[in-house]
């Protein structure tokens, strides 16, 4: 039988662009902030319009991706998962952690609309995306209901972690600074808490960039105050 290689080289065959610049403030899994928009551009030697001929019928994709903000030359059999606080190891399996043998991501995302562009071909225009500005992404598979989805997974230790969602206090004067098509993305993101999870000094203020901003905010208890919204 043929040995099977020990190591493979992947091909980038786009990059999302997101309205996050910097690892802080990305959701922490793919959908739980549907309001925001992202777009894949295709590398110059897939943006042929033929591949992605099919595509439109599908409402949902898979992104295969690279943590490039997370590249290390050394790996640990065991990480620590924020939404148990940061303190408690689990297996690097039983993890979404960056921090993996292989620096690889899988998200799904909604396909809102594909654009045809002269200048750069087709681009996948995506709703939900948990990616840095500039990821880049090596496979793009569709969303298959039948097969993909399975409502009674056992969900492990997510399933003793809850996820809340905050109330977004965000005076009108400050919302006011942010494009009227970037309000709801950046509200939902506040509102599901983009700290650590074993931070909770309420008078700590945050800062957080988006989509050309830098925003500051803090949070106590349940409510999350935005104090500064600054263009960078």
């Amino acid at each position: 039988m043929p040995t099977a290689p020990e190591a493979m080289t992947l091909k980038v065959i786009a990059h999302i662009h997101t309205a996050f610049p910097t690892k802080f403030g990305i959701p922490r899994q793919s959908g739980l902030v549907d309001s925001l928009r992202g777009e894949i551009i295709f590398t110059p030697e897939y943006r042929n319009a033929d591949a992605v001929r099919g595509l439109e019928d599908f409402s949902h994709i898979w992104l295969v991706w690279q943590f490039s903000g997370a590249v290390r030359d050394t790996w640990s059999p065991t990480v620590r998962p924020p939404r148990l606080g940061g303190n408690t190891r689990m297996g690097v399996f039983a993890t979404r952690s960056p921090f993996r043998p292989n620096p690889l991501g899988l998200s799904s995302v909604k396909l809102e609309a594909i654009e045809h562009r002269p200048d750069v071909g087709p681009v996948l225009i995506v709703r939900g995306a948990d990616l840095m500005d500039g990821t880049p992404i090596y496979d793009i598979k569709p969303y298959i209901p039948y097969a993909d989805c399975h409502p009674d997974a056992a969900e492990g230790f997510t399933g003793q972690t809850q996820f809340h969602r905050l109330q977004v206090e965000f005076p009108p004067q400050l919302l006011a600074r942010v494009p009227a098509a970037d309000r709801d993305g950046l509200t939902g993101v506040l509102a599901s808490d983009p700290r650590p999870s074993y931070q909770h000094d309420p008078e700590r203020i945050y800062g957080m960039e988006f989509a050309g901003l830098e925003v500051h905010f803090k949070v106590d208890g349940e409510v999350l105050t935005v104090t500064g919204v600054d263009r960078r």
